[in-house]
């Protein structure tokens, strides 16, 4: 059995010690602290270290059985002197010096009976009574028991029975009066009885009517007792003809006498003057005077043409039209043409529905190409027509010297087709022959032009013009864009009128630090020759052996720009590399009567090939045209620059200017750089793990900036239908749809198209019943999806939103820079103070050695004091340490 611990709580009396007579515990209340502990003992909290030093680790050295631990006195002043006021022992530090014998006894508190893990026990009585043995420790402890109960029933007091009071009311009688119920009258009392005759009598039933209500209900049930299971039961059948019946949706009307006035009865001249000097005629006009002016003015204010139950629910798109996500409307992939190649570029065609261009190229590297430069050269490149009326086999191809990395329709002829090749050469199509056959695919009528050849041949068309290699570009051409119609550019890059009004010059840009304007018009001195050789064999025409149109004969491999813009880079040496660019759409007012002549020319036949280059003199400035550009480079780099050609004041040469602005925004090749058709001053520049939205004429950076993605993107394209939206494609054949007015952080939606990267996106600008998105991926295949109605419909005032949300973000942005420019002057002043500011000489290493040496010494001081304070260090020591 386990030693008892001294007891801390117990009766008020002494207990005796049958043990020794001088050995006399006092009782653990009996002269007590506040604290609850008895005198002999002081309780300790002892540290990991402590216990380690003096071996009574808890639950280790000392248990709940074996609780004691002597410690030496020596080792207990040891521990004073060395660690000071740190030792868990100077609270009674002057008990154990005063202590007579050489050891104390230490207990371990398990249940921490005195608030503390241990205690130590300051006399000598205390200590021997606690190392008795178990044995004898119990006895006393149950004889001391028997003295505490015997005492305790010495001091019962005997319960006596309680002495009945007189009952005094607090009111509450009278709130149960107020709850009961009692009787306000008499009760009545009634006998009833049967009638003594009625007694006995015998019973007689009679019907009677429901329809009194009189009677009680009586529902019948089903009794189980009384059901019977038919076993058998005799049928006929009879075989009878089919009866059916019909009737029609015509409605019977009764008859109506019609007739029909095929010759009108007019007054006669008399009449109508009667007629007009009448003043009932001139009340009724001067009635319905306000009325008819009124609605005039309606008419000419609203729509009257507007579809207000669409209008209706243009905000609740959830309404019936629930449905968000892209749905496949078609797909085209065609076994030999775009096997093992891919899709590099795709355009709908201007002006007919249903007809979409692809162009296909080879996967493969630079290295890869050139060891098979001669399976390529046996194997030519083709761009593909596609309509929807035969998903199988392509409407039309036009072969390509090279393969075609972009092209673009003429947009004063879609039948001109201008391309950049993988070589650095511009090629020219005319297809003019063929406008039939794509034009019966969209109609949908069985001509042999909807189908393949009698050989079984789709017609290829080969190309009118190429440019020559040594004067084009020297790396791959990425873009390739038409200048409109509106004006046209000389030699210097001034905007002239164009007096043609047909989109004659396109511009084109490259990797080899170049953008490069073209004229699809011979030069003037090679056009008087040419006047000069078509007067003099006017009956011989052009040779054509290949079925080639003439239209473009004279650009023929000795084609070249007129103008090289070149891109130095603003800061260091050394010139940009552009991939895309993009210049605003501008427009040019003319006077009506100057344009009708030149449409009337048009319509005549005047074509491409009577076109001239005019004279600088001929030629009328034009001021309203913006010149300046965004360009992508492959560096990630957007640069800001002008197309316009300076002239040397020395050596009297056209030269490049440098770029106004350049924006480090991206990391990687700009892979688009796209205007928005709706805000001409909002382009889009996607690069590979980021987009970002710019303003022109916000020269501080984007005004939206989008987080790096985890998978790169390819492409993007605005939406043609909503302001807001636009279309991000992804490497893992992903498409990302952005709408600005839902959310800017995330993609309102993703969804997957195609297992391979996504090339190019287009949507269509015909204004047909479905609403398409062209899609095209890295391994050759065209997906036509079908646009939403949540995508293609836009609200009443979406425009409105989505320019005030440029707008906020633009003041954002000037408030950005401004801070950052008050914030570098502040810098700028802080640094000029410092600077003005006396300089304080620095301090010697001497002095610091001094002032540190000086430091010890006031610490030292410090400690003897607090060591002397506490009785842990005595003179003697001091004077040795001295």
């Amino acid at each position: 059995m386990p030693p008892k611990r001294p007891k801390s709580r117990g009766s008020s009396g002494t207990s005796k010690n049958k043990g020794k007579d001088n050995a006399k515990i006092p009782a653990p209340d009996e002269g007590a602290p506040e604290s609850g502990h008895p005198e002999y003992i002081f309780p300790l909290v002892l540290t990991s270290a402590t216990q380690e030093l003096f071996g009574c680790r808890a639950d280790e050295d000392v248990t709940g059985e074996n609780p004691y631990k002597l410690l030496k006195k020596e080792d207990m002043i040891q521990d004073m002197k060395t660690r000071a006021a740190v030792s868990d022992f100077s609270p009674v530090k002057q008990t154990v010096l005063e202590y007579p014998e050489d050891e104390l006894l230490l207990v371990f508190d398990r249940d921490f009976t005195y608030g503390q893990g241990f205690y130590l026990v300051l006399t000598v009585e205390a200590k021997e009574n606690m190392l008795k043995s178990p044995v004898q420790g119990d006895d006393e402890e149950l004889m001391e028991d028997e003295e505490v109960e015997e005492e305790e029933e010495e001091d019962m007091i005997v319960p006596r029975t309680p002495e009945p009071h007189l009952w005094v009311s607090l009111g509450s009688e009278q709130e149960v009066e107020d709850e009961s119920v009692t009787e306000s009258r008499p009760r009545l009392r009634c006998k009833i009885s049967p009638v003594m005759r009625l007694c006995g009598a015998p019973v007689c039933f009679s019907d009677r009517s429901a329809v009194d209500g009189k009677e009680p209900e009586c529902p019948s049930y089903e009794d189980k007792s009384f059901s019977i299971r038919r076993m058998e039961r005799h049928t006929a059948v009879q075989a009878s003809g089919d009866t059916r019946h019909s009737s029609t949706q015509t409605l019977w009307k009764f008859p109506k006498n019609m007739w029909t006035q095929y010759k009108p009865r007019e007054f006669s001249p008399e009449e109508k003057e009667d007629q007009l000097r009448s003043e009932h005629l001139k009340n009724f006009l001067t009635s319905v005077l306000m009325r008819f002016e009124i609605s005039l003015q309606q008419n000419l204010i609203m729509d009257v043409f507007s579809d207000d139950w669409a209008g209706l629910s243009e905000e609740d798109l959830s309404a019936g039209r629930a449905e968000a996500q892209l749905k496949e409307y078609q797909s085209f992939m065609d076994l030999h043409f775009s096997r093992e190649k891919s899709i590099s570029q795709l355009h709908w065609h201007p002006t007919i529905s249903g007809v979409i261009a692809v162009a296909m190229m080879e996967r493969l590297s630079i290295e890869e190409r050139i060891d098979n430069s001669t399976k390529l050269l046996l194997n030519p490149s083709y761009i593909l027509f596609w309509s929807f009326t035969d998903p199988i086999n392509p409407q039309l191809q036009l072969e390509c010297p090279e393969d075609v990395l972009c092209f673009q329709f003429c947009p004063s002829d879609p039948n001109i087709i201008v391309g950049g090749c993988f070589n650095g050469q511009v090629v020219l199509w005319d297809i003019s022959a063929h406008v039939e056959r794509l034009q019966d695919t969209r109609s949908g009528s069985e001509h042999i032009s909807n189908k393949p050849d009698q050989n079984n041949a789709i017609p290829v068309v080969r190309y009118c013009a190429v440019s020559g290699i040594e004067n084009g570009h020297k790396a791959q051409i990425t873009d390739i864009q038409w200048l409109p119609e509106t004006f046209e550019v000389s030699r210097l890059g001034i905007p002239v009128e164009n007096p043609s009004r047909l989109s004659v010059q396109m511009v084109t840009c490259a990797p080899d630090c170049c953008l490069l304007f073209w004229d699809l018009r011979p030069p003037r001195v090679v056009s008087q020759s040419l006047t000069d050789v078509k007067q003099k064999s006017e009956d011989k025409p052009l040779e054509n052996p290949h079925g080639v149109p003439n239209t473009f004969k004279h650009l023929n491999l000795t084609w070249k720009p007129f103008i090289r813009v070149s891109l130095p880079k603003i800061v260091s040496s050394g010139e940009y590399s552009p991939l895309k660019f993009s210049f605003r759409d501008n427009t040019v007012d003319y006077v009506t009567a100057d344009k009708l002549p030149q449409e009337a020319e048009r319509e005549e036949g005047c074509g491409f090939a009577q076109l001239r280059v005019p004279s600088a003199k001929q030629q009328k400035p034009l001021e309203n045209i913006c010149t300046k550009l965004y360009v992508g480079t492959e560096d990630g780099e957007v640069v800001y620059t002008d197309w316009k050609m300076e002239k040397d004041n020395d050596s009297g040469r056209l030269f490049s200017a440098k770029p106004t602005h350049q924006f480090s925004s991206h990391h990687s090749l700009v892979n688009t750089v796209s205007r928005s058709p709706f805000f001409k001053d909002i382009i889009l520049t996607v690069a590979s793990y980021s987009f970002a939205i710019w303003k022109e004429g916000v020269m501080s950076g984007p005004i939206l900036m989008s987080t790096c993605s985890k998978v790169m993107s390819t492409v993007g394209h605005w939406s043609l239908s909503r302001p807001a939206v636009f279309f991000i494609g992804k490497e893992d054949g992903n498409v990302e749809i952005w709408d600005l007015l839902q959310n800017t952080r995330e993609p309102s939606q993703t969804q997957n198209i195609s297992t391979a990267s996504i090339t190019c996106i287009k949507t269509s600008s015909s204004s047909g019943k479905h609403h398409l998105l062209a899609v095209s991926d890295h391994i050759g295949t065209l997906h036509i999806l079908q646009i939403p109605w949540t995508l293609r419909k836009s609200s009443s005032n979406e425009r409105q939103n989505v320019r005030k949300y440029f707008e906020k973000e633009e003041e954002r942005l000037e408030y950005f820079e401004k801070r950052q420019e008050k914030q570098k002057k502040e810098m700028e002043a802080q640094q000029l103070r410092k600077k003005t500011e006396p300089v304080v000489p620095l301090k010697q290493d001497e002095e610091l050695e001094a002032e540190a040496l000086k430091g010890y010494e006031q610490f030292l001081a410090l400690e003897k004091v607090i060591l002397k304070n506490m009785g842990l260090l005595t003179e003697t020591e001091d004077q040795s340490d001295l």
